[in-house]
């Protein structure tokens, strides 16, 4: 008699890490069967997710309710939802086992902590959850007995080389990033660079917003919150080094002098495959790595004057706090201005930073604190989007 498939809920299912997923779980279908997908307002994209995937229903959560779409997606066999609520609902639904958190931004922090209060095994690709809400995030985790699993290539290899090592024995974690398309672009040209220019990631396909955030290195400084909160780190056991090649993904340092590393191709279903299957080993899709044709490997310490969000979140981590939220809800306003054309790209960090020097951090204890801090963020970054606008005409 087979196994019972895992239910599998997609948060995000219409962006790059959900594609990577769904490929990933459809290479076994004796596996996993998908009970959920959920998009912002992306419809024809999710309607032809539903007929390959063949979901019991789907989320539009940016989208009123449309009866004409209602009537589409009941032609594929699969029940449509709307609204924010049916995330929650679809997070938390007693059919699905392991909700991949895929969700960009701010807006997936409330259903990726409905998955984990449900105690579901999360698969955790929504960064921002640990970085607004670090604290309230893991104590619903364990309250719940939730499985937390990184999807974050950097973390699902630290995770990879911590096995079941104790925390005393880490000296510290090394987490890697390629430094993006702007490595050795020389500093003075930077102020000029076009939002293309700044999404044309030379390893990896990303979304826009995170492709930005790889260029400005802010998605490092994200990751370092992150892992303070996944790995129960203090800030200064997590380091960042550049890697050029992309192939190790992390490192982490023990006391006894070891290193261990965990390599591959930079490719997303890698750490994907590797939580769908935990503790098993299943097939990804990736390319097998060919040290031989790599020849090098290389690595640099990252330049603040080139990369001052690195710095920032650095520097936030270490408030505490709502200070966290405040760098993500000042760093999404400022990318979003600077997609639009709105915003040069070197001016993404004076936003950030000040929104941090205007709006003064205070303790997080619930989620209200939290949201109420990233919407005075998000105001007073708005505003100084408008006056470096000004000053740029």
């Amino acid at each position: 008699m087979s196994a019972k498939r895992l239910g599998l809920t997609v948060l995000g299912a219409t962006g790059s890490v959900g594609a990577s997923t769904l490929d990933v779980a459809a290479r076994h279908p004796g596996r996993f069967e998908v009970v959920a997908l959920t998009a912002h307002r992306a419809a024809e994209p999710l309607l032809a997710l539903c007929r390959k995937h063949r979901p019991r229903y789907a989320v539009l959560a940016g989208c009123a309710p449309d009866s004409a779409l209602e009537r589409r997606f009941a032609e594929a066999q699969c029940e449509l939802l709307f609204g924010a609520q049916a995330l929650e609902r679809a997070a938390a639904d007693p059919a699905c086992g392991a909700v991949m958190a895929a969700i960009v931004g701010a807006a997936g922090l409330a259903p990726t902590l409905a998955a984990a209060a449900a105690g579901k095994r999360v698969l955790l690709a929504n960064k921002e959850a640990l970085v607004l809400a670090g604290a309230l995030f893991m104590r619903a985790a364990r309250d719940a007995g939730a499985e937390l699993l990184p999807i974050d290539s950097e973390h699902n290899a630290v995770f990879q080389c911590l096995g079941r090592a104790p925390l005393e024995a880490v000296k510290r974690v090394v987490l890697t990033a390629s430094g993006g398309p702007f490595r050795a672009t020389p500093l003075e040209n930077l102020a000029a660079v076009t939002p293309e220019q700044a999404c044309a990631h030379p390893n990896w396909v990303m979304g826009r917003k995170i492709s930005v955030d790889s260029a400005t290195m802010m998605n490092k400084g994200l990751e370092v919150i992150e892992a303070r909160w996944l790995f129960e780190l203090e800030a200064e056991r997590i380091e960042v080094l550049i890697h050029p090649q992309s192939i190790v993904h992390s490192l982490v340092e023990y006391v006894d002098g070891s290193v261990i590393a965990q390599m591959s191709n930079p490719d997303m279903r890698v750490p994907i495959a590797h939580a769908l299957g935990f503790p098993a080993r299943i097939d990804s899709g990736a390319r097998a790595l060919d040290l031989g044709s790599v020849g090098q490997l290389s690595f640099e310490r990252p330049d603040l004057r080139r990369f001052p969000c690195l710095g920032l979140a650095r520097a936030a981590l270490r408030e505490g706090g709502t200070a966290p939220a405040l760098l993500n809800a000042a760093n999404e306003v400022a990318v979003e201005a600077f997609l639009a054309g709105r915003l040069r790209f070197t001016a993404i960090a004076h936003v950030i930073e000040s929104v941090l020097d205007a709006v003064p951090s205070s303790d997080a204890p619930d989620l209200a604190t939290v949201f109420a801090a990233d919407a005075r963020a998000r105001r007073v970054a708005a505003e100084r989007v408008a006056r470096e606008m000004g000053e740029a005409a």
